[in-house]
């Protein structure tokens, strides 16, 4: 069984993508068969010739190629679109050949038979067009169309000798379909723009010097030179050189990131001013950005729920109102005397009300409504470095009512920092910030000495808050691990010894006030290493898990979003308390295992909302799949592969203040297809109720149909430009 990928071309509406998602299934060896309006892409899984898929596009009326990696092309103005097609260069010359009934005919009363003429020109460049679509729809799927309904409406025109009105109908009709199309197709490209973020070409340094290379020619292994103010152009690690970089496109980091030897870099984001080389980890098809532009597309392709509702029920709403608009002209004739032809300019015939009602109950509205708020959304989210792998994700998000969030790595940094030190002869002997005195640089030199060449958390966390003073470490020699005590070794002729209070209450004496000290340092959850020199205690150096700067004002953010937060962790209850009290977080369940955090997701459900877990690691896997919505950490801050694999949104930059802005915007998108499906039935009802009082024509029941697809469209690209709740700074 294969699987196929195509790209479609001539999509205005999901009503299109429907069609050619149903002829394609038809085909004989077709298992599965799905089309995305937003994303053009056609799936067929099957034992199928691509080429009778191919020939069965094109049968239906649309162009089709074999899905490739194209380089992305800027959407065309819209007089470039209109004039692509050459239905729509036809409807433009339609246009004017009716505008003349418009405002002569239909506003000024004028009758003529020139007037007539000019809208029977237009129905015969235009008309035909509609009703082979409607011709192949009707043959191929078995199915009645929106195209079918506007040509059964045309020639009901025509019969009954509403000339103008029939050019009307089918040029609005042809317009509006390529105004939808043109606007979808801006929303389309907002996603695939991201690719404009990489330059074509890059320098590569070789034995010979420098040459200009293209960005798609670079192989893993490659050195590369960026300039001062250059965009980089694949992912890499440099070798030479330091810079501050933006990384706003990517991670949606606000400030600028300073990047040097070993550290790693994104395409698409900017240098700053310095100079760097830089070696390629992965070709640029494997890139960071390319990797997500991949992840939104194929997001795009899952329909949330409310999509999925419009859409099947879409399927179902053509064929009722063909029947609703036969009653309509049947009815009211046969049974209560009513004219069935207009008997006078100025009063509606039932058969002529039928045929309006055909036109104003097109969904065009309806159905598009949804994908083009959810794809803008799913755009702005990784414009913003939140990556949300589909609609039904963000539909959930907007339900969730409780945050369940681990703690280690992601309210916390995840590695152990030096917190304070209580030096022997110290002048403020209270905990206090490193290196606030002589004694306390003396003490913390010393430890770092000792500790520099070990690979424990504990001892970097140390030597890297004495390198942070800048503090010159003096060698150490004879240093070795005392095996459930500590470490020693000696620095300028000096036994140094750096182990836990146990050690000391054991092996050397220190007084009261240092004892008490780190016996509530152990009760908070810190972790207390004393130090001696030649058997004389000199202090206390204290190392703690840190929170994340960002981690206070998220918490504030959800919390004034109106959402419960949780804290769950493995750590003992005093560490957890200690860290929640820091961040304002009033929940805390401590002690847990992996499948404990599970289970505590699921106790957190309630009827009435949904529950969202963050985490970072491993260990959070089985509670970022129990959650309604599991949340991760980007790598970037240290977030683990399979935590990203198994969660449904994440935060590529590691910033936990994404998370607020991803609910205000899952939120906003709810409201706006709310306020879109809401609109596109109301103004439906409305036209309805005039056609059937006998107060509106097919005309303006074919422009409401344009405007309100339109309106409704470009109320959901409104989302592309959301940044609420954005993290500042």
């Amino acid at each position: 069984m294969n699987n196929q990928q195509f790209t479609i071309k001539g999509l205005d509406c999901p009503d299109c993508a429907r069609s050619v998602e149903r002829g394609v299934a038809r085909l004989e060896g077709v298992k599965l068969c799905s089309l995305n309006f937003t994303t053009e892409t056609l799936h067929v899984t099957g034992d199928v010739d691509p080429e009778a898929v191919i020939a069965r596009v094109r049968e239906l009326g649309y162009e089709v190629e074999r899905a490739t990696a194209a380089a992305v092309e800027p959407p065309p103005t819209l007089l470039r679109f209109m004039l692509i097609r050459r239905e729509t260069q036809l409807a433009l010359i339609g246009l004017i050949l009716v505008l003349p009934g418009i405002v002569l005919h239909e506003v000024l009363g004028w009758e003529a038979w020139w007037i007539d003429g000019m809208a029977l020109g237009g129905l015969a460049l235009v008309g035909p067009f509609i009703a082979l679509n409607a011709w192949r729809a009707l043959r191929t799927n078995r199915e009645v169309s929106i195209d079918a309904l506007m040509t059964i409406a045309a020639i009901g025109a025509v019969i009954i000798g509403a000339y103008v009105e029939a050019g009307l109908v089918v040029v609005l009709y042809t317009i509006g379909e390529a105004l939808e199309g043109y606007t979808a197709s801006r929303a389309r490209h907002a996603i695939r723009s991201l690719l404009e973020l990489t330059p074509p070409t890059a320098i590569r340094l070789t034995a010979a010097g420098e040459e200009v290379a293209p960005v798609a020619a670079l192989r893993p292994g490659d050195r590369i030179l960026i300039r001062p103010g250059e965009r980089i152009p694949v992912d890499g690690t440099v070798v030479a050189g330091s810079s501050l970089v933006n990384q706003a496109p990517i991670t949606g980091e606000s400030r600028l990131i300073e990047r040097g030897v070993g550290d790693a870099l994104f395409a698409g984001t900017m240098n700053g001013e310095g100079s760097l080389e830089v070696i390629v980890d992965r070709p640029a098809a494997e890139s960071a950005v390319a990797r997500m532009i991949h992840l939104v597309q194929e997001a795009q392709e899952r329909r949330a729920p409310v999509q999925r509702f419009v859409d099947r029920f879409a399927r179902v709403y053509t064929p009722l109102v063909v029947a609703l608009a036969t009653l309509v002209a049947v009815v009211p004739p046969l049974f209560f005397g009513q004219p069935f032809w207009s008997p006078d300019p100025d009063t509606f015939g039932w058969l002529y009300r039928g045929l309006a009602l055909l036109v104003v109950a097109c969904p065009c509205a309806l159905v598009i409504s949804t994908p083009v708020s959810i794809v803008s959304a799913l755009s702005a989210a990784a414009r913003h470095g939140v990556l949300i792998k589909g609609g039904a994700y963000l539909e959930t998000l907007a339900r969730v009512k409780t945050v369940a969030v681990d703690k280690t790595g992601t309210l916390t940094t995840g590695k152990p920092a030096v917190v304070a030190l209580r030096a022997v002869g110290c002048t403020a002997p209270d905990a206090a910030p490193v290196g606030h005195c002589e004694a306390c640089d003396s003490l913390l030199a010393l430890a770092g000495a000792v500790e520099r060449r070990s690979e424990h958390p504990l001892a970097h966390a140390i030597v890297s808050a004495a390198t942070s003073r800048g503090l010159d470490l003096p060698a150490a020699d004879q240093v070795r691990a005392l095996v459930g005590k500590g470490v020693q070794g000696v620095v300028n002729g000096n036994e140094v010894l750096i182990g836990s209070h146990r050690v000391f209450d054991q092996a050397l004496a220190h007084d009261e006030w240092h004892c008490l000290a780190a016996q509530r340092d152990s009760q908070l959850g810190r972790t207390p290493l004393m130090v001696g020199v030649d058997g004389q205690y000199r202090g206390t150096i204290t190392v703690a898990d840190t929170v994340r700067e960002e981690s206070r004002s998220a918490i504030a953010s959800l919390r004034n979003q109106g959402l419960r937060v949780v804290m769950l962790t493995g750590d003992e209850p005093a560490t957890a308390a200690r860290i929640a009290g820091e961040l304002g977080v009033n929940e805390v369940r401590a002690g847990l295992l992996p499948e404990d955090k599970a289970q505590a997701v699921s106790e957190l459900r309630r009827p009435d909302g949904a529950v969202a877990m963050v985490g970072d690691g491993i260990n959070d896997a089985p509670a970022l799949a129990t959650a309604d919505v599991g949340i991760a950490i980007g790598a970037d801050a240290g977030g683990t592969t399979q935590a990203m694999e198994t969660a449904d949104i994440t935060l590529l930059g590691g910033d936990l203040r994404q998370l607020p802005f991803a609910v205000a915007l899952s939120r906003q998108t709810m409201r706006t297809i709310a306020a879109n499906v809401a609109f596109s039935i109301g103004i439906k009802l409305l036209f309805i109720a005039l056609v059937l009082a006998g107060l509106g024509t097919m005309w303006m029941a074919v422009l409401a149909d344009v405007g309100a697809s339109l309106l409704v469209t470009l109320n959901g690209m409104r989302l592309l430009g959301f940044r609420g709740q954005l993290p500042r700074g």
